[in-house]
């Protein structure tokens, strides 16, 4: 039997304290980490701590337990929560370690986030070895992530542009004992499907469709965003590009073209989408953009990714892009900018017709490394690449498409006859389904369950440390290994 699929008794179980979001919320650290639980509690006891900005619970302690049993299958699974402000402070993981004695600490979103935790080093790797899992990182490899990532005996990327960038920041370092995985993020694949006639769902689907979304008007064709309404999702420029896109059709055509955005419309670190609307389109388009601004169960959720004949996210950095993954599993096709982890999310052919995704050895983003790409997708690629930085990371990429090729890839999507289309979606759902890709929540936890247990079994635990100060490490770190 497969190790990762071996139910072990709760008495053999590896312990994992598990430092991220409070899991029963909706970011995407928490729907990620949550899925990880799950897919894993025949296999590790669990303890998240929860963080939250002001956590409503704070300084309870609490039992998922039943909770996961029962969505989960597994019926001795152990899943508990420490509920904390921030990711608690050191006193406090100090107190929680040495009452849960976990077996592992796994931390999950950026380092920052973990400074207390990482100062805390020479207490924590004693007794235990500290997992992340990355969820982003770019090129130049980021040196003055260094200390951080030194401080961890497994590191787990989410995208293989990541693993190799862990490993290059790693480059000078002792990595005899260290462990390096590409641990892509997984969904459950039976929240979002295709719904097609005949479903059980379609009746429901088609009711909120017309009457919800589209108001009992006439649509032909629907483009779909769903993200945080933030600036580096790019969402005028994609406003923009759908607005030039209804230029070129003839107005009675036009009419029948959506674009659904389910985001919010303004926020302190986005923009005033009313506006760009108010500015962009005309009267006579006023029924082309749509908001949806309501939450939505995954139920719904399905719905809207199912009412898009294309899904669009050309946001201008990405760790992965979960909602690419939730429209390729509802059969929908995409419209993506080949950036961070959304390369994993597409396949393309090299200059000898191979077929092939972004690995360690394609450095990201280079314009014309990728010769064709058919199938599911609808690549964007950076224009531009300027720096966005800050005093604590010095610099992050911005990888701009333009509108002008986001338009020409709208176009490309509508003059494809719709069955067409479809297949292409349906051949998307496929790929993320397929052991090779393995974007499911299942494939996921194998993964996890695969990674510690090659952690555990060359871990030992470490005696003497040159202890950081994570806190004054913005300057000593700056001399990057440019690659691009």
């Amino acid at each position: 039997m497969n190790k990762s699929f071996k139910h072990l008794p709760p008495n053999e179980r590896k312990k994992i304290l598990l430092i991220c979001d409070d899991i029963r919320v909706h970011s995407g650290v928490a729907t990620v980490a949550k899925e990880i639980v799950i897919h894993t509690a025949h296999h590790f006891n669990w303890v998240n701590v929860g963080g939250a900005i002001k956590h409503p619970e704070k300084g309870k302690r609490l039992d998922l337990s039943a909770d996961t049993r029962k969505v989960s299958g597994v019926e001795d699974a152990n899943v508990f929560m420490y509920c904390v402000d921030g990711y608690g402070t050191s006193q406090e993981i100090h107190n929680i370690i040495n009452m849960e004695k976990p077996d592992a600490v796994m931390l999950f979103t950026d380092p920052r986030y973990f400074m207390h935790i990482f100062n805390m080093e020479d207490q924590i790797r004693k007794i235990c070895p500290i997992a992340y899992l990355n969820i982003w990182d770019d090129y130049p490899a980021p040196k003055y992530n260094q200390p951080f990532y030194e401080a961890c005996d497994l590191l787990m990327g989410i995208s293989k542009q990541t693993v190799n960038i862990n490993k290059l920041v790693l480059e000078d370092c002792d990595n005899e004992n260290r462990v390096f995985k590409y641990i892509p993020h997984g969904l459950d694949h039976t929240h979002y499907f295709p719904i097609t006639e005949g479903h059980e769902q379609y009746k429901a689907f088609t009711k909120f469709r017309d009457e919800n979304v589209f108001k009992n008007k006439e649509v032909d064709f629907c483009m779909f965003f769903n993200s945080r309404n933030i600036r580096r999702k790019a969402i005028p420029d994609t406003m923009m590009a759908f607005r030039v896109f209804l230029d070129s059709l003839p107005l009675e055509k036009a009419l029948k073209c959506r674009f659904v955005l389910h985001t919010e419309i303004t926020t302190d670190h986005g923009t005033d989408l009313m506006a760009v609307k108010e500015y962009l389109f005309d009267e006579k388009y006023n029924d082309c953009i749509i908001f949806s601004t309501n939450k939505l169960d995954r139920t719904h959720l399905n719905y809207l990714y199912n009412l898009g004949d294309i899904q669009v996210l050309c946001t201008s950095n990405e760790g992965w892009g979960l909602t690419l993954t939730e429209a390729m599993l509802s059969g929908t096709p995409i419209i993506a900018n080949t950036t961070g982890g959304m390369q994993d999310q597409m396949r393309f052919v090299d200059e000898n017709g191979k077929w092939f995704t972004p690995s360690a050895d394609v450095p990201s983003n280079h314009r014309g490394t990728y010769k064709e790409h058919g199938e599911w997708a609808f690549p964007v690629y950076p224009t531009s690449r300027s720096i966005q930085g800050s005093p604590m990371t010095p610099y992050i990429y911005d990888d701009r498409a333009s509108f002008e090729d986001i338009t020409k890839r709208i176009e490309e999507a509508y003059n494809l006859d719709k069955s067409e289309l479809k297949a292409k979606g349906l051949k998307g759902r496929e790929w993320c389904l397929s052991d090779e890709a393995g974007f499911t929540a299942q494939k996921q936890g194998e993964r996890v369950i695969d990674a510690f247990d090659e952690l555990f079994e060359t871990w030992k635990p470490r005696a003497d440390f040159e202890l950081i100060n994570a806190t004054e490490q913005k300057g000593k770190y700056l001399n990057h290994k440019i690659i691009y």
